[in-house]
C-alpha cells in the first residue's frame, strides 16, 4: 500500500473531525474547510491507489505475467 493512500485516509478522518466540530460549535468556516480536507484526502488516496496500480501492473510485466493474448 502506498503511503500516499494511508496519508489520504488519514486527512479524510482529520476533515471529518473538523467537519463535525465546525458543526457542534457553528462554525461554518472550520466544518468548510473539514470537508476540503477530506476532499484533499481522497484525491491524495485515489493517487496512491493509482500508484499502487501502476507498480503492481509493472511488477506482472517484469515477471513476464504480460496479459497480451
Amino acid at each position: 500500500m502506498d503511503s500516499d493512500t494511508i496519508k489520504g485516509k488519514a486527512k479524510q478522518g482529520i476533515g471529518k473531525a473538523k467537519e463535525e466540530w465546525g458543526d457542534l460549535t457553528d462554525d461554518g468556516r472550520t466544518e468548510i474547510g473539514g470537508r476540503e480536507e477530506q476532499a484533499a484526502g481522497k484525491a491524495q488516496e485515489s493517487w496512491g491507489r493509482a500508484k499502487d496500480t501502476v507498480r503492481d501492473m509493472a511488477d506482472d510485466r517484469a515477471e513476464g505475467d504480460d496479459l497480451r493474448p
